[in-house]
């Protein structure tokens, strides 16, 4: 593809992710392509994501250098711009990055010369019954120590303002969407509801929507399941909840997911792929659903997201499994199957996927 602009996202805590960034702006000076530096926070502030986009003078792609958290703000300015986002793995897990930092020049060259693949990614839209807002007494009491917090989200003016519907909020969410608690000794109450109807009144220290592509994140951690990002679905789930029933909830992508915080308690915060965005009282609510933009992500090779599962949460082979001594035989992610697994289709990802 031809790329005329590009947008670069540093972790600048990260020796290896400054060095990477020369890397880069001098393969952009080599191939005369635009450079410029976006989300960065040397002037104590953060902007929102559409002035961080013009600013950077709307790029075509977005490289990240950084871990998971750096590719997340990347996204984000990507999803607005409908940019590329190209990460570059510098973190600890590293299941959202695609390639290695010693591999960048070479990500690039596939770039330009078109030899790669663009993964859509769902993500997840807002609507609440107001504004979102942190207070300034509560803003004091979170201390981020990777930069200042977010600005409140805008109001979407491409959206109809509906009182049953909501207010359309202009963010958009590649991992989750949280509501949790902000006093350690109350939980929130909050109704949950799945295509309008009402699944069931929580008590809980937060409640989580994910995409697929945050199914690894915050929501597995909390017991909830591990979904393939090609898939298409909402995942709810409650984090150590006061009732028997603690069980995640995957829903269809049309079939939206409400959250009420409930009279009797106490204010919850809301989060967006792990920005604290605003804060609701009893009465307020937000619903989560599938947004109509999607993240355009690069890919250079075959995705192997089970064998980036298997590594990066080190996972183990039960003693019983293994008592014979013979290892588990791999199938390539990178060959054609055999003609006898020829018809197992879901062993092969098309083109463009």
């Amino acid at each position: 593809m031809t790329v005329n602009r590009l947008g670069l996202v540093v972790h600048g805590g990260r020796t290896e992710a400054v060095e990477a960034g020369h890397v880069v702006r001098a393969w952009c000076e080599e191939h005369g392509v635009r450079c410029a530096d976006i989300d960065v926070w040397d002037d104590g502030g953060r902007r929102n994501a559409r002035d961080e986009v013009e600013a950077a003078g709307r790029p075509d792609l977005i490289v990240t250098l950084g871990g998971d958290g750096t590719f997340l703000r990347g996204a984000r300015l990507a999803a607005e711009g409908d940019a590329l986002v190209l990460g570059v793995d510098l973190g600890r897990v590293g299941f959202l990055t695609e390639v290695p930092a010693s591999e960048v020049r070479l990500a690039l060259d596939a770039v330009h010369e078109n030899r790669l693949h663009i993964d859509s990614r769902m993500l997840l839209a807002l609507r609440a019954s107001r504004r979102l807002e942190v207070p300034a007494d509560v803003g004091k009491m979170m201390r981020y120590g990777r930069g200042p917090m977010l600005p409140a989200p805008q109001v979407r003016p491409d959206c109809e303002v509906d009182e049953e519907w909501g207010i359309p909020l202009n963010v958009t969410a590649l991992n989750d969407v949280v509501l949790e608690k902000l006093s350690r000794d109350r939980q929130v109450s909050v109704g949950v509801y799945v295509s309008g109807r009402l699944l069931a009144s929580y008590s809980a220290d937060a409640l989580l929507v994910a995409t697929p592509t945050g199914s690894t994140a915050y929501s597995f951690a909390a017991g909830g399941p591990v979904v393939s990002p090609r898939a298409e679905a909402l995942v709810f789930t409650p984090v150590a909840p006061h009732m028997t029933f603690n069980r995640s909830i995957v829903t269809a992508p049309d079939e939206p997911v409400g959250l009420r915080v409930l009279e009797r308690s106490g204010q919850a915060a809301v989060s967006i792929d792990g920005q604290v965005r605003g804060v609701l009282e009893p009465g307020d609510w937000i619903g989560v659903f599938a947004a109509p933009r999607r993240l355009r992500a690069v890919r250079l090779g075959p995705m192997d997201f089970y064998g980036r599962l298997r590594q990066r949460m080190n996972l183990t082979d039960a003693p019983a499994a293994v008592a014979d001594g013979t290892a588990a035989p791999l199938w390539s992610v990178s060959t054609p199957p055999p003609r006898d697994l020829s018809h197992l289709t879901l062993l092969t990802v098309p083109d463009g996927h």
